[in-house]
């Protein structure tokens, strides 16, 4: 009796540790969606760069290799929120992650700077503006998301996982200036608190925003337009969401 006893007792103790490892865990890759956003669209492109390019053309082009490196590293349900370049407006982009139940929402941004920073020039006669005062990433998340202690946790991950990559952040959104003076939540990470994005605080999931770069720098324009500079931030993300799923959380 005392025998089968402690088997039953074995047995249980193992059942509560696996569970309590899966729930630690947190997912099962091949289940999780992850809804990626590219930011703007053809006819609401977001930025200009230094060179002249809409920002929509380098979030598309990343969001889509970020989409390739999650279901290579065995995320199969990654998905565009807008293949098809709808022009959706921030909400209407939350809301489809949303319907699809999305896990995780990740927007893809390009950034710039505040007009005080600009310099005009002409290039080949066409008029130009860059500004090249700031370069690298930043994160943000929304602490109106109905998960907002996770969504920051997803964002430190990726923030995290950009450093290893060797990219430094931008601190120019912390800048006490008008337009900026975002709160600068993770100083080692570079994530920035921002309530008022529509497509993190409307998503019912985790979410953030990766600004990949600045493409008002001439420099950095150059580096963001380039293959190793994508897959880099690809592979940041993507290492982040493989973190999220073992429940490496910070």
């Amino acid at each position: 009796m005392a025998r089968c006893f402690l088997a039953l007792l074995g047995w249980l103790l193992t059942v509560f540790f696996i569970s309590c490892a899966t729930l630690w865990a947190g997912c099962t890759p091949a289940a999780l969606v992850v809804a990626i956003d590219a930011g703007h669209g053809p006819r609401s492109p977001g930025a200009t760069s230094a060179s002249g390019v809409a920002e929509y053309r380098f979030n598309i082009r990343l969001a889509g290799k970020i989409v390739d490196a999650l279901s290579a590293a065995g995320f199969p349900k990654a998905f565009l929120i807008d293949p098809a370049g709808l022009d959706l407006t921030p909400m209407a982009r939350a809301r489809r992650a949303n319907a699809a139940g999305a896990d995780l929402l990740i927007s893809i941004h390009h950034d710039s700077a505040q007009a005080q920073f600009f310099t005009s020039h002409s290039d080949n006669g066409q008029p130009r503006r860059y500004s090249d005062h700031f370069a690298g990433y930043s994160v943000f998340y929304s602490g109106r998301n109905r998960q907002a202690d996770d969504s920051l946790a997803l964002a430190r991950l990726i923030g995290r996982q950009m450093r290893r990559e060797g990219l430094a952040f931008t601190r120019h959104h912390a800048a006490d200036i008008p337009g900026e003076r975002r709160p600068l939540v993770d100083d080692q990470a570079g994530v920035y608190r921002y309530d008022g994005l529509a497509v993190l605080h409307g998503a019912a999931m985790p979410a953030a925003l990766l600004e990949a770069g600045v493409i008002v720098n001439r420099a950095e324009e150059t580096a963001l337009a380039g293959e190793e500079r994508q897959m880099q931030t690809a592979r940041a993300v993507a290492r982040a969401v493989v973190n999220w799923c073992a429940g490496l959380r910070p």
